[in-house]
């Protein structure tokens, strides 16, 4: 009788700790093994780490550019290319040619559709040099100086010590405050990746007003 108490106990105590939480640690996300500072001081950074090459970073892609839309208070996001191996830094180096020619906006989901609608291996430089004149105007002997200069050669190796430090090992994954990561194995679904973000958005919120 007294084991039977002391489990109804442990079940109950238990129970009420979590009934209140959508998802658990351990089971739909994950604890990062040390703590990642923001690139914003005081902001919760929101941190995609996907690749051009990637089907399911493509397909999901329209459901995290609608989410990001969306302003929330002190809320930053942003997206870090992975480069797991020689053949993914190409794509890597185009995200970062777009963003330091400001046009990461007009060639982001071209280069998607460049791999996956019209299966054109985009990692050769040429390709890439004739997508970013037809979709952005950018120069080609432009594109190529910049995606040889040791601004994006630096950013490479920056983000990739970065994305080591998260522990990511597939994408997409989404890490959060610097404190959380989730992929779609861990939430169920891609689609579903993004309400455990807003979940632990709120947790981190809650936790320091404590």
């Amino acid at each position: 009788m007294r084991q039977f108490l002391a489990m109804f106990l442990l079940f109950f105590v238990y129970g009420s700790v979590h009934a209140d939480e959508k998802f658990i640690e351990g089971k739909h996300y994950e604890r990062l093994p040390i703590y990642i500072e923001p690139s914003q001081d005081g902001a919760i950074e929101v941190v995609e780490v996907f690749s051009y090459g990637c089907i399911h970073c493509y397909n999901f892609d329209s459901s995290i550019e609608t989410w990001s839309a969306v302003e929330r208070e002190n809320v930053e996001f942003r997206r870090l290319p992975a480069v797991f191996g020689k053949s993914w830094e190409p794509l890597a180096r185009w995200f970062y040619v777009a963003e330091i020619l400001e046009v990461s906006d007009k060639v982001h989901t071209p280069l998607f559709e460049a791999i996956h609608r019209h299966r054109l291996d985009i990692r050769d430089v040429d390709l890439a040099a004739r997508l970013f004149k037809n979709v952005a105007d950018i120069d080609t002997q432009q594109f190529k100086e910049v995606s040889e200069s040791f601004e994006v050669d630096y950013r490479i190796r920056r983000d990739g010590t970065e994305a080591r430090k998260f522990r990511v090992t597939g994408v997409p994954t989404i890490t959060v405050g610097g404190m959380y990561k989730v992929d779609g194995a861990m939430a169920g679904s891609n689609s579903r990746m993004l309400e455990v973000v807003d979940f632990l958005i709120q947790k981190i919120r809650l936790e320091s007003s404590e």
